[in-house]
Formats: structure tokens, C-alpha cells, sequence
């Protein structure tokens, strides 16, 4: 696959997902483009005890370490190159996903960057991979759910799996995040699998 990846990171809980990927992105020779919503800074906050800017993040503070091949993007920045589908992308993750967020790309509402960005995901045919960490969820979730599917967008729940042996909490995060690598067909040998 050519061109960049997309990463965005929203209000719901489920930080570790993001960190964890962007960790292992920072180690590759991808260019990533990330955004995080105003929400995702208050949940990140609370969680991982990190301060991001919404309007410049900084991979760095998320993950301790250099990262010179991911941009950060202000979700307000709707001139950025991503909300073009000029700009050659290999998809897009959006990790956790919220049930606002998914419920505004069902919509073709492109209220910020994040859902400007999936809009044109979609559109273009590229991969599209929401991260959604909800639970119950309501007959509209469903819904929203089927509507992004249908669109051509995968729906990747943050579930864990227990069969190879997890046996931390890092064990079942990377789960997930080996999970959204392989659906983004990026090899990776975060996760465990299942017979090694």
C-alpha cells in the first residue's frame, strides 16, 4: 500500500490503544499524520496522566520518545492535506472511536478534521478503521455501526481476546492494537497468535 496512515484519537476511554500504536508506529518507516480531538485531550489526561495540545499534539509527550514521522494536526485545521483526497493516503484508524464520532461520519457530518478525514477515507475507497470501545451499546450505535460497514469502513471493537495466554494488561492491549495493524495490513508482531 502506498502513501500515509491517518491516526485519531477521540473522547472515548481506551487511551493505552492509541499510545501502544503510535508507540509501534513511531518504530516504522511510515508517515503518519495524527489528530486528536479536544475530548481525547481531557480522556488522555485522565488516563495516562499526559497533556496534549488539540491544536498542536505532539506525539513526543505521548509517547516519550522522537517520533520525526508523525505530523500532528489540529482538528480544527480543515485545510490540512488530509482533508483532500489528493493527498494519497493508505486509510485512516480511528483509535478509540467514540459513538459521536462514528455517528457523525454514518451522517457525512464533517464537524472537525477527524470526521473530514474518514469522510474522505470513505469516499476515496481507502481503509477505514474504527476503534469503537462502548459498551452497552444502543440500538443507534448499532445502527451507525452498519452504516459505516456498509460504506466500506471495518468496525474493530477494543475487545481483547484470551486465547494465547494474556496475561497482562499490556498482553490485551496490544491484542487490539496487533488487531488494527493487520486489518491496515502492516506487518507486526505485537500480538500473540493463535498455535505459536
Amino acid at each position: 500500500m502506498r502513501g500515509d496512515l491517518i491516526v485519531a484519537v477521540t473522547g472515548a476511554s481506551g487511551s493505552v490503544y492509541a499510545q501502544r500504536l503510535i508507540r509501534f508506529l513511531a518504530g516504522t518507516d511510515l508517515r503518519v499524520h495524527w489528530i486528536v480531538s479536544e475530548a481525547a485531550t481531557l480522556v488522555i489526561r485522565q488516563e495516562l496522566g499526559v497533556s496534549i495540545d488539540p491544536l498542536n499534539p505532539d506525539p513526543t509527550k505521548l509517547i516519550g520518545s522522537p517520533a520525526p514521522q508523525i505530523a500532528g494536526h489540529s482538528c480544527k485545521n480543515f485545510a490540512a492535506n488530509i482533508s483532500s483526497g489528493t493527498h494519497p493516503t493508505r486509510g485512516m484508524i480511528i483509535v478509540p472511536c467514540t459513538t459521536g464520532t462514528l455517528g457523525s461520519i454514518a451522517a457525512g457530518a464533517c464537524r472537525n478534521l477527524i470526521d473530514r478525514a474518514a469522510d474522505v477515507t470513505l469516499k476515496e475507497g481507502r481503509p477505514l478503521v474504527c476503534v469503537v470501545r462502548e459498551t452497552p451499546l444502543s440500538q443507534i450505535h448499532l445502527e451507525n455501526m452498519l452504516r459505516v460497514a456498509r460504506a466500506g469502513g471495518t468496525i474493530l471493537p477494543a475487545n481483547p481476546g484470551f486465547y494465547s495466554g494474556q496475561k497482562t494488561l499490556e498482553d490485551l492491549v496490544d491484542f487490539v492494537v496487533g488487531k488494527i495493524l493487520d486489518r491496515m495490513s502492516i506487518e507486526n508482531d505485537v500480538m500473540s497468535r493463535w498455535g505459536h
